[in-house]
């Protein structure tokens, strides 16, 4: 499970750092042998379900319009599809910057509910 906010259709720089670090060849992903890594990646992560929760103070319809969602594509497809995860579930809170404590607390009241079916015990 990860959690961050949108930055300019990114997560914080602290993050994007992290998966550099950690999403590695030989640990999530490996080329085949005579591949000389131009090709397309076996994923080896044995996770079954991954999950993504952002804030944004985008408009969830401005996102999909304007910029086309970057945060599903770089999760979905680029991090977790390529390492082998076939259940990426990723759910965006917006907006923050005008929601008032009852929506944010209905936000993490959603992201239990999630979490609990994702993972039951």
């Amino acid at each position: 499970m990860i959690v961050h906010p949108n930055w300019w259709g990114q997560p914080p720089a602290i993050l994007k750092g992290w998966v550099d670090r950690v999403i590695r060849p030989g640990l999530a992903y490996e080329f085949l042998e005579e591949d000389g890594g131009e090709g397309v990646p076996i994923g080896l992560l044995k996770a079954k379900v991954a999950l993504i929760f952002n804030t944004s103070n985008t408009p969830e319809e401005r996102e999909l319009e304007v910029f086309g969602d970057p945060l599903d594509a770089l999760w979905v497809n680029c991090v977790f599809g390529l390492c082998g995860v076939g259940d990426v579930r990723r759910k965006t809170y917006s907006v923050v910057v005008t929601s008032t404590p009852e929506e944010r607390r209905s936000w993490l009241a959603d992201v239990r509910e999630i979490v609990g079916k994702s993972f039951p015990p």
